[in-house]
Order: C-alpha cells, then sequence, then structure tokens
C-alpha cells in the first residue's frame, strides 16, 4: 500500500510498513509509484487529488465530504469542471466554469490543475488500485469527529501523528531524510492516504458516495 499527497517536489508517499514507514520522494506521480514498487508490489495507492473530473455540476462525493467533515476542517475545495481545469488561465478557467456549473472556483483550485491533470492522464496505464482520498476524511474517520487542531499548527501535527500511532503508523523524525521539501502536513496527509488505502485493501475502504458513481468521482475512508 501507498499514500500519496503533493508537495514542492511534485510528490511525496508513504508506505505504511509493519516494522517502520517508508517514504518517497519523486517529481510525477508515475516516478514515484515506480519506486515504491521497487520495495515491493502496491496493492492500492491512496492519492490526495480529485480523481474523476465533473463535466457539469459539482461532484456528490465533495458535497458529501465536506458535510461529515463541517466547515472548520474542510480543507476541500470543489472540484472544477473539466473543461475549466483545462485552460492555463484562472481567470477564464473561472469564467468557463461559471458559465458551466454557475460557480466559481478558488486560486488554490486552480494551482493544483497541473497535478490533477497529470493523475487524470496516468490512470488509464497506471496498471495499479489507485483510489482518491482526502486526508482530512481519512483522520475524522480514525478518530471517530473532525481534528480539533488545524493540520497547519503544531497542535494539528501532534493530533494527527498520535491518531496515525494508534493505527500502526509511526510518523516520526526517522523519516526526515526521505521526505525531501515536503512539509509535515504533507507527509502526515501522505500517512492518512496509506491508511485509507491499508482499509481498502482489507475489504473495509468506505466510499463516499455509497455506492460509488463510476466517472463521477468517488472519495475513500
Amino acid at each position: 500500500m501507498l499514500g500519496v499527497d503533493a508537495s514542492p517536489d511534485g510528490w511525496v508517499g508513504l508506505a505504511p510498513d509493519p516494522d517502520h514507514p517508508r517514504v518517497y520522494s519523486a517529481p510525477t506521480l508515475a516516478a514515484l509509484l515506480e519506486r515504491a514498487a521497487a520495495d515491493g508490489p502496491l496493492a492500492c495507492v491512496g492519492v490526495d487529488i480529485p480523481i474523476g473530473l465533473p463535466d457539469a455540476g459539482e461532484r456528490a462525493a465533495d458535497r458529501l465530504a465536506r458535510g461529515l467533515l463541517g466547515a472548520r476542517r474542510s480543507s476541500l475545495f470543489t472540484t472544477p469542471v473539466r473543461s475549466a481545469l483545462e485552460l492555463t488561465d484562472y481567470a477564464a478557467a473561472v469564467a468557463q466554469n461559471r458559465a458551466v456549473t454557475g460557480q466559481g472556483f478558488s486560486r488554490q483550485a486552480f494551482g493544483l490543475r497541473t497535478k490533477v491533470l497529470e493523475v487524470d492522464a496516468y490512470l488509464p496505464t497506471a496498471g495499479v488500485d489507485v483510489r482518491e482520498v482526502h486526508p482530512e476524511l481519512s483522520f475524522a474517520t480514525m478518530a471517530g469527529a473532525p481534528m480539533r487542531h488545524s493540520k497547519k499548527t503544531w497542535a494539528g501535527a501532534v493530533e494527527r501523528q498520535a491518531r496515525l500511532a494508534e493505527q500502526g503508523i509511526v510518523v516520526d523524525a526517522r523519516l526526515a531524510g526521505s521526505t525531501g521539501r515536503a512539509g509535515v502536513d504533507d507527509v502526515l496527509d501522505a500517512a492518512a492516504a496509506a491508511w485509507t488505502a491499508r482499509r481498502c485493501v482489507a475489504g473495509l475502504g468506505r466510499p463516499l458516495p455509497d455506492p460509488p458513481e463510476p466517472g463521477a468521482g468517488t472519495i475513500w475512508r
């Protein structure tokens, strides 16, 4: 299993080995999965990026996940429509999204467009089970409730490390030499995605929506 999150170097991934997690960093998702697979087969990969781009309207997965997390912990943005993400200019992309859905979207969402399109193009040839994960939803599932503190704070990092440790995934200083320029929150998010990937392999993963809507986007937890 592998959990993956975007990072300043491209991507960071964490494999939740029983003895101690392994961490990988690479400029592309394909390169990251190749490096991880060199240490063992990948039964499932959880990626914190939208998979299944809408042609019109809001994805049910986004709406349902936001409702479960609540306003305080929902860092989940509404996924723009495909025709908007294919544009390279932010203003033009927002105008296109408004024309199709009646809504705009944030610069943060637009900033992820290259990674969203990278994953979208890579999946047909990936040769591995890749599932969309939202780490805050994974942490909320672990704990039975959304996290109390923002992941950008020290308290939030400690809170998330503790939840992961309870699940047998110890994220500590021993990983520092393998994470590249990834932030603490990037690594913790990758670990949460790995936890969900492990659940999916065990048949315990829970989809939003349930049942999944093929091609429309499904977030696993």
